[in-house]
């Protein structure tokens, strides 16, 4: 995954990827802090130690959750290494079109893509009738990693463009709330029939 090298230190935070410092990253949205975990490794890889009780991929790195996402899209199960070296290429390519921490994008992508409210079917009297309701926290972090894998997915599938440059600008554009891009239009859409249902 990252070539035999020391791990680079500054402070008391190991740096990602021996690049970018955890520690400097701040997560906007209060409703999300306890479920986006910014934990400092070198590389996010915790070999399924979290996946085994309920409710505990929540204290997993949010780096290795959407890596975890992308591998888990078609073509890509099981492929660790390819999905962590796109993340890595991704973050290259953030930092150098807007000269900022891609974890810090990231964070920012999530709370700008995870919908406040959906719809649930209630049955009354055999029909059924949709009913809005609000999202719990760490749904809100599950969704909005599954509409940015769903976007890169689309983006470069038979495409010429690569995964981690279709990733990088779906990050960008979600951080900044573009609604042209996959993953704030598909909240936004979801937030609208959530609306309507209310």
């Amino acid at each position: 995954m990252v070539q035999e090298e020391e791990q680079q230190v500054v402070g008391n935070s190991i740096l990602l990827f021996n690049k970018w410092d955890p520690s400097e990253v701040v997560i906007k949205d209060p409703g999300l802090e306890r479920y986006v975990t910014i934990t400092s490794t070198a590389v996010p890889h915790s070999c399924g130690r979290l996946t085994q009780q309920q409710f505990t991929k929540s204290s997993m790195a949010i780096v290795e959750r959407l890596i975890n996402r992308l591998m888990q899209v078609e073509h890509n199960s099981g492929k660790k290494q390819l999905c962590t070296r796109t993340v890595m290429e991704a973050f290259d390519i953030i930092n150098q079109k807007t000269k900022q921490n891609p974890i810090q994008v990231l964070v920012d992508a999530i709370g700008n893509t995870g919908p406040r409210e959906e719809t649930v079917r209630l049955k009354y009297g055999g029909i059924n009738v949709p009913k809005s309701v609000d999202t719990a926290p760490i749904r809100r972090v599950n969704t909005a990693l599954k509409y940015i894998a769903t976007g890169v997915w689309r983006g470069s599938h038979k495409t010429k463009r690569s995964a981690s440059q279709v990733l990088a600008d779906e990050l960008i554009a979600a951080a900044k709330g573009d609604s042209k891009c996959f993953s704030v239009g598909k909240k936004e859409e979801v937030e609208r029939i959530a609306k309507s249902a209310r």
